[in-house]
C-alpha cells in the first residue's frame, strides 16, 4: 500500500486527450462576394463564400499573372484561410496576424477605404475585415 496521494506527477503520466478539429463544410450552393483589387499595378480578385448565417467560410485569391510566384503564394493563402475558417478559426484572428505585414508588392490601391497597402496580404486581410467582420 502506498500512502502517496495523486499529485501533478500522476496527472502528467496520464495520456492527454487529443482534440479533433471538426470541419464545417459550406453548402453546395452558397452566397459569395467578388472584389477586384489592385496593389501597385498587381491586379487580382478576392472571392469570399459565405455560410447560411453570413459568416465567411472560404476565400479564393486569384492574381492576374498565371504561373507567377505571387499567384502561387496568394492561392495558398486563400486555401489556408479557407481551411482555418472551416475549422472554426475566427477571421478576426487571421486578420490580426496578416494585416500590416510588409513586403513587396506594396503601394497604392484603387480602393478609397484602403488607399495604400504594405503588402498583398495587408490589402486582402484589411478588405476582409472591412467587408466581413462585425464592427465593435
Amino acid at each position: 500500500m502506498s500512502n502517496h496521494s495523486p499529485g501533478p506527477e500522476s496527472a502528467r503520466q496520464q495520456p492527454a486527450q487529443e482534440m479533433q478539429p471538426q470541419r464545417r463544410r459550406l453548402p453546395a450552393t452558397r452566397p459569395s462576394r467578388t472584389h477586384k483589387f489592385s496593389v501597385n499595378g498587381h491586379e487580382g480578385y478576392i472571392i469570399v463564400g459565405f455560410y447560411e448565417d453570413g459568416r465567411p467560410g472560404e476565400v479564393f485569391i486569384k492574381m492576374a499573372k498565371k504561373g507567377s510566384t505571387v499567384r502561387g503564394l496568394t492561392d495558398s493563402i486563400g486555401i489556408l484561410t479557407s481551411v482555418a475558417l472551416q475549422h472554426g478559426v475566427p477571421l478576426e484572428l487571421l486578420v490580426a496576424k496578416f494585416e500590416n505585414t510588409r513586403f513587396e508588392p506594396l503601394g497604392w490601391t484603387k480602393n478609397p477605404q484602403i488607399r495604400e497597402a504594405t503588402s498583398l496580404m495587408d490589402y486582402i486581410f484589411r478588405w476582409l475585415r472591412l467587408e466581413t467582420c462585425p464592427t465593435p
